[in-house]
């Protein structure tokens, strides 16, 4: 199954997610499931007879924010894409991630309201970009400008293999500019090299960037038509990656220190750049 899976809670900032899913949806050619998720105790014939009326209140909120989201997702994309919705009881992190094993994308508003099922979706989005096995998209802004630029941030392979395969894939459809960015602290961060008691800059980056197109050179190969700009910058990778996010359409990292940023961890890189990415973030596993 090559599905998108998105989630929707009744929020602005989800329906914003779901229009980009929409969208990415169109590109690949891919159906498109929505997925609203509600509190198990809502199936339960056995509730208390006093909370009947609130179960069925809750239960009737549900049907209508999927109906909304997949009308959405449908006026987005008109007939060019197969679109189904679905209220699911459980936890919305943990469906998503159920959902998901078989997609070939999880995508995520940055947060939301969680106005029936109660979550706030930004702890959802957390969790889903943590735990997932495909790459997961957090629409961090409902109506994204097109700058035709998709920016990717790594370090080298082979970790860094599923993020640019992304990138450049993401490139490609949108015929978009790709902006490879490494962001270096220490001459021995990311590309490699030990580091020395002295060291010059200017020297460093002309290393990184040599070494980074020969990174780049195959892909470059599998995707000749895609218009490659290399930027190698000194700073921290969060706040670097922000002021790039800025222009793009889409920014691609990696996760867990195997596919974005050789030993940071979720916590520090991913998860700053889902507070402060300008455009909709992708993090994408490694392999595996």
């Amino acid at each position: 199954m090559n599905a998108i899976i998105v989630g929707a809670d009744g929020s602005r900032h989800s329906l914003g997610a779901v229009g980009w899913a929409a969208e990415e949806a169109a590109l690949r050619r891919s159906p498109l499931r929505v997925v609203h998720a509600v509190p198990p105790w809502l199936y339960d014939r056995n509730v208390d007879p006093r909370l009947v009326s609130v179960r069925e209140w809750l239960l009737a909120g549900g049907q209508e924010a999927i109906g909304e989201a997949v009308e959405t997702a449908r006026a987005r994309v008109g007939g060019e894409v197969d679109v189904a919705g679905e209220v699911v009881p459980g936890g919305a992190a943990r469906t998503l991630l159920e959902r998901a094993r078989e997609a070939s994308m999880v995508v995520v508003g940055s947060h939301g309201v969680g106005t029936v099922a109660g979550l706030l979706l930004g702890s959802t989005a957390l969790q889903v970009v943590a735990h997932t096995r495909v790459p997961a998209v957090v629409v961090r802004h409902v109506e994204p400008v097109l700058r035709q630029e998709i920016a990717v941030g790594f370090d080298a392979p082979p970790a860094g293999d599923s993020t640019l395969a992304f990138a450049f894939e993401e490139a490609a459809m949108r015929r978009a500019r790709l902006r490879a960015v490494h962001v270096w602290s220490d001459p021995g961060t990311g590309l490699g090299g030990m580091t020395p008691l002295v060291y010059d800059p200017e020297q460093i980056a002309e290393e990184q960037t040599h070494r980074l197109n020969e990174v780049l050179a195959p892909w470059r190969d599998k995707y000749p038509e895609v218009q490659v700009v290399i930027e190698i910058v000194h700073g921290r990778p969060v706040r670097i990656l922000a002021g790039v996010s800025a222009r793009a359409d889409l920014l691609v990292v990696g996760t867990r220190g195997l596919g974005g940023f050789t030993g940071l961890m979720l916590g520090s890189v991913s998860h700053g750049l889902l507070h402060h990415a300008h455009c909709p973030l992708a993090v994408v596993p490694p392999p595996g």
